[in-house]
């Protein structure tokens, strides 16, 4: 998923992996940080946590909100989202919930940056570094997916039955989440 946000300036790019290998997680992030092009920032996540692309986007808007209106609690674009993406306003917290972990087969990454071709260069090394197969499907909601998104966001049958009224449940649950991603910005 590719969009633009031409108010912001930025591009944004959401993309999943699975097969991933990722046997050192601090060396990987090394190696990513050193190779990546400049004025570009990469998150990744945890997919098994992910609603949707939508859920990631809507966290990099709200990540380049807070810094847009100077009221963004990390010192960078990257970590911001991750927090919004998290609902989460520690970074200890966010990165235990939706960070990526050694053991992990398919992660989901953000890519946000000033142009496409710095941010498809940045996809493209990701792609080569992972070692694992490009597949934007695990971002989808699955039946399990949804249960543990649900318990880790915190989102009642009540809650979920409430918006269901007007909506199906695959978008009741992205939207709730969505939700819980916006209400970040109103904690600080």
């Amino acid at each position: 998923m590719l969009k633009q946000v031409e108010e912001l300036g930025k591009h944004i790019v959401i993309a999943g992996f699975k097969d991933v290998k990722i046997w050192n997680v601090k060396e990987f992030l090394n190696i990513i940080r050193k190779e990546k092009p400049l004025n570009v920032q990469i998150q990744f996540f945890d997919a098994r946590f992910v609603a949707t692309w939508q859920h990631l986007y809507f966290a990099a808007l709200n990540a380049l909100t807070a810094f847009e209106n100077k009221s963004n609690i990390s010192k960078s674009l990257a970590m911001e989202s991750m927090l919004y993406a998290s609902a989460q306003s520690q970074i200890r917290k966010a990165m235990k919930l939706l960070g990526i972990k050694s053991n992990m087969s398919k992660i989901a990454v953000l890519v946000i940056g000033e142009n496409l071709e710095s941010v498809t260069s940045a996809l493209s090394l990701v792609l080569k570094q992972v070692k694992g197969e490009r597949d934007d499907t695990i971002l989808k909601l699955s039946e399990e997916k949804a249960i543990a998104i649900r318990k880790i966001f915190g989102i009642s049958d009540v809650e979920l039955e409430t918006v269901m009224e007007r909506d199906r449940f695959e978008k009741a649950l992205i939207d709730l989440v969505i939700e819980r991603v916006a209400l970040l910005a109103t904690y600080h």
